[in-house]
């Protein structure tokens, strides 16, 4: 198996030995994720935190009438998990789902306390992590009642700039909060004010 994706990851912020890199893939557990398989389902506890190396999960929640919210995607070279859930270890409200076969790497709470005592420089990257998480979220949040739909479908396209034509247009419009009608209408004026 190779890690190259996860050690690069981890290089845009942090510095590692050799044998430090080692330290950390021994921590690491693979998991093959067919199309629909849950890696977590709303009311479990957030055990680890997912990195992708290939393949792509949605972090989402349905509200009491049934409705999907997409709040976040996982394309590769992306980590996801319920943060709520990890970091208190109670019951989470994400379901993460694979859109399509995916792989994931995963990092158990268990092993990141491992890592902090063994290696700290793992503190930082987490830190860094953890501090992107909520910057993303804030601005997801101003962004949801200040932007228009298609300010907001623009900001999904430059965070997500290769999904954008690879994600079913529903799970687009999801993340966007409107409904596929609405944003199949929206797209096809945009299309028309570019020609």
């Amino acid at each position: 198996m190779s890690f190259t994706l996860i050690l690069d990851n981890l290089a845009k912020h942090i510095r590692l030995t050799k044998d430090e890199q080692d330290t950390f893939t021994t921590y690491l557990h693979q998991k093959q994720l067919k199309r629909k398989q849950f890696l977590l389902i709303d009311g479990g506890i957030c055990k680890y935190s997912a990195f992708v190396t290939s393949g792509c999960l949605r972090g989402y929640t349905v509200d009491k009438g049934g409705v999907e919210h997409v709040l976040s995607f996982a394309p590769p070279d992306w980590w996801i998990a319920d943060m709520y859930s990890l970091l208190s270890q109670k019951p989470g409200i994400l379901n993460i789902e694979a859109l399509e076969d995916t792989e994931v790497l995963l990092l158990s709470k268990v092993n990141q306390e491992k890592l902090y005592q063994q290696i700290p420089k793992f503190e930082h990257f987490f830190r860094i992590l953890t501090e992107n998480s909520l910057v993303a979220s804030q601005q997801r949040l101003i962004d949801g009642l200040s932007l228009t739909a298609e300010e907001r479908y623009l900001n999904f396209c430059k965070r997500y700039p290769t999904l954008i034509d690879h994600l079913p247009l529903k799970q687009i419009a999801s993340y966007i909060g409107v409904t596929p009608e609405f944003f199949s209408r929206m797209r096809s004026v945009m299309v028309r004010k570019k020609s």
